[in-house]
């Protein structure tokens, strides 16, 4: 993630508040100044830093925290609300047409990622509301672009229209709707061209293509490593096209996420979608609220609960619910429980959204090996049913067994027994609704927390527990929210 250097300057000068009881004029000025600079390093704009260290000041001030009791709690509750609203506040959905199709242009510079983001948001829409996309193919400045397209479309199993390369791209959209209204898809993304550089004659052929499409959305695609430059990018397009959003790419680069945080504010555009990773699911809803948590280090259970649900067969997990209650969790489910945690994503990157874990030193340079869930599956494997169906009978002689079908060492074998016994009993008190035991679960999924971090827990001490304790009350509160909202519904 693209703000892990953010996360750990503000978590510190948060984190200076505490331990004082009171927080007095020269206490909050001194947090504000490293929050300040902290943000000006991550390349957020000057203007924009400026704008919300005054926020800061002026809510600080009219809450009265001074000298007050929970003053450090309130001070993080302002900062997670002033990031937040620099963000947008909500997700904002895409724009839908009253009749078929909806027509979504994408514009951007060369290298962004906007021919991949067409590919991912296509997919998305297939994919999540069964939807029947075409994809345009009006780059014909990069022939690259066409085949990238078409290569895309092949293995996402969505049409591509195209005309090559040698015909004008305003001739290829008008071609490509009436391909689209004949065959009644009711989505068409226009993948248009880019340049190193914004120019004239881009800006030219953008304007008439939206002339033609007159596109429901005009979705700019930045990269979020290039830092203030997105942000300058972005009032560019936005000053020459009308556009409705922006999809922010490569936020999971080595970068300083400014971005992020300045093109709200800059062009008043929303941050629709952001892309980090190369798959074709790597494309996510932007929630304001969500990535202000995540920049705080408060991490972001609502986003880790998705990801989770998607990939859980709802029977199966109904079944092990009631085993979970039953204490009965054995090997065969354990193995389950790891595949779908595989395809959840890396799990460096769901680590940091559980609360507390995105700013702690032991997860900065975190690399998990994948083939370590193949080293736990090999294991499992070498079971017999009745082992795996009742742990209590792998006594020493089995477990040595065990590590030589495998072909891993007898320590591996011990530990991996060991996680699932702790994780085991967490989920049995989770069933009883005890979620103290949140970092036992992870470690149960091939990780041993407390080692990892070298024996200190919640980072940050005191404070770390707080912010932590604030993250979930803020995350069942949204979540009681979402259940509200699917009631109406």
């Amino acid at each position: 993630m693209a703000f892990e250097n953010l996360t750990d300057r503000l978590s510190k000068a948060l984190k200076n508040l505490t331990g004082k009881g009171k927080i007095h004029e020269e206490d909050l000025q001194a947090s504000l100044r490293e929050i300040r600079l902290a943000l000006l390093e991550a390349d957020v704009s000057y203007a924009t830093v400026k704008k919300f260290i005054a926020n800061i000041k002026e809510k600080a001030k009219g809450a009265e925290i001074l000298d007050g009791l929970n003053a450090p709690q309130q001070v993080v509750k302002i900062v997670n609300d002033e990031l937040t609203a620099l963000m947008g506040e909500e997700a904002a959905p895409l724009n839908k047409s009253e009749k078929i199709p909806t027509v979504i242009m994408m514009a951007g510079l060369q290298g962004a990622g906007k021919t991949t983001t067409v590919a991912k948001l296509a997919y998305k829409l297939k994919k999540e509301d069964k939807a029947r996309p075409l994809m345009i193919a009006a780059d014909v400045y990069r022939p690259a672009a066409i085949d990238q397209l078409e290569v895309l479309g092949k293995d996402l199993d969505i049409p591509v229209f195209s005309e090559g390369t040698d015909v004008d791209p305003r001739e290829i959209v008008k071609h490509g709707l009436k391909e689209a209204k004949a065959n009644k898809n009711d989505y068409v993304f226009i993948d248009t061209a880019g340049r190193l550089q914004i120019d004239e004659e881009l800006m030219t052929e953008l304007k008439d293509i939206a002339t033609i499409a007159s596109p429901d959305e005009i979705l700019l695609t930045v990269d979020a490593m290039t830092g203030q430059n997105a942000t300058e990018t972005a009032q560019g397009f936005s000053d020459a096209l009308d556009l409705t959003g922006v999809v922010l790419t490569k936020l999971d680069g080595d970068t300083r996420g400014g971005a992020a945080l300045s093109i709200r504010d800059v062009t008043g555009k929303p941050i629709k979608f952001v892309g980090q990773g190369e798959k074709p699911t790597d494309l996510d809803v932007f929630y304001p609220d969500r990535m202000a948590s995540r920049i705080l280090g408060m991490g972001d259970m609502l986003t880790f609960i998705e990801k989770a649900q998607k990939e859980v067969d709802e029977k199966k997990q109904a079944e092990q619910l009631e085993k979970m209650r039953q204490n009965t969790f054995d090997f065969n489910d354990f193995v389950d429980q790891l595949k779908q945690v595989q395809n959840m994503g890396p799990m460096e990157d769901l680590m940091k959204m559980i609360p507390g874990m995105a700013g702690n030193p032991a997860l900065q340079n975190l690399s998990i090996d994948p083939k370590t869930f193949t080293h736990m599956e090999a294991i499992v494997s070498s079971m017999t049913k009745q082992e795996r169906e009742n742990p209590d009978l792998l006594n020493p002689s089995r477990r040595r067994r065990l590590a030589a079908g495998a072909g891993r060492p007898i320590v591996e074998v011990n530990k991996m027994i060991k996680q699932f016994d702790q994780m085991k009993k967490m989920m049995n008190q989770a069933t009883k609704g005890n979620f103290s035991g949140m970092e036992q679960m992870m470690g149960g999924a091939g990780m041993d927390m407390s080692s990892m971090m070298g024996g200190q827990g919640m980072p940050g001490g005191n404070f770390g527990q707080k912010v932590q304790n604030f993250a979930m009350k803020q995350a069942a509160r949204k979540m009681k929210k979402m259940k509200k909202k699917r009631g109406k519904k």
